[in-house]
């Protein structure tokens, strides 16, 4: 049984209130009433660096158990924020159709790409699969690990805090601050995370009237496509702690899955590009690439 009113979890940041309004937009388009509740997760409140803190879930474990406890009825989340492997009787209702997933760099000083930087160049980042490329162009590049929202990233570039920022381009145009952006990185230096851009609708999976009502918010595609990334993910047995950059792309029927990894200091990098018919085997092969090259020698290093 569908609620009178749809109870909808968040976090109560910008960018994740804004991703449960469009929701929240799209499902009174289908004449469903829905209120916003914001919950406080880990990563809200623990400002301690992310290599000091154990990362898996963070911003989302809380909201999910609200959603186990019944207090909600669906929880809005970036997908690459989410876990590969969900809670048991929790279940993505819905994966609506993606944003662009690339990164973007901010910087001072009229600066329009990576190579453009100055030597030595303070770059604003939590992210090791960032860290990791990053170094991987430019190993004079000094990575600075940072927290905060969108917007407080991108004045730490104005305040000179830091010389440049890097950031999820969906998040940045969601927000309305595509003004702020210097240059918008190719995948060929920069593979967004695994489902960077891709909003998870989540329900209990005993909600069977809401999970079918969510399905019309459901882009097959999308789902396909960033599948191939998160599985590729768990083959792999990392979290978002794992420096992997992975995009895939529907392309003449088949799934196109490239993927990135290496070393924090960005040796070794291993880059590889694979097809398949479907998600897993896109994976998989990938994932048989990787190891097959070098991976498996030091995957222990970065997982």
């Amino acid at each position: 049984m569908i609620p009178m009113k749809i109870r909808i979890g968040s976090r109560g940041s910008n960018l994740a209130l804004w991703q449960a309004r469009w929701v929240s937009e799209q499902l009174r388009k289908l004449h469903i009433d829905c209120e916003i509740v914001v919950i406080r997760t880990t990563g809200d409140v623990n400002l301690n660096r992310f290599s000091a803190i154990s990362t898996k879930g963070i911003f989302i474990k809380e909201i999910e158990e609200a959603l186990l406890r019944g207090e909600i009825d669906l929880s809005v989340h970036s997908l690459k924020d989410v876990p590969t492997v969900l809670p048991d009787k929790l279940t993505l209702a819905a994966i609506p159709e993606r944003e662009d997933p690339a990164d973007v760099l901010i910087a001072s000083d009229g600066v329009t790409s990576i190579a453009a930087l100055p030597k030595n160049a303070r770059v604003g980042t939590s992210s090791p699969r960032r860290v990791c490329q990053l170094k991987a162009l430019r190993p004079d590049l000094r990575p600075w690990e940072i927290r905060g929202n969108v917007d407080t990233r991108i004045r730490k570039v104005k305040n000179h805090e830091v010389d440049a920022v890097i950031l999820a381009y969906a998040g940045v145009h969601r927000l309305g601050m595509d003004e702020h952006v210097s240059a918008k990185l190719p995948p060929e230096e920069m593979l967004p995370a695994p489902g960077q851009a891709a909003l998870a609708v989540e329900v209990c999976q005993e909600n069977i009237a809401l999970g079918k009502m969510l399905g019309a918010l459901d882009h097959q595609p999308t789902r396909s496509a960033t599948g191939a990334e998160r599985l590729l993910l768990e083959k792999l047995g990392g979290g978002c702690r794992l420096p992997l950059g992975a995009l895939a792309t529907w392309q003449e029927n088949r799934i196109h899955l490239r993927a990135a990894i290496g070393r924090p200091d960005g040796q070794g990098m291993l880059r590889g590009d694979v097809t398949g018919d479907s998600p897993f085997e896109a994976a998989e092969r990938m994932a048989d690439f990787l190891l097959s090259h070098g991976l498996s020698d030091w995957l222990s290093e970065v997982t």
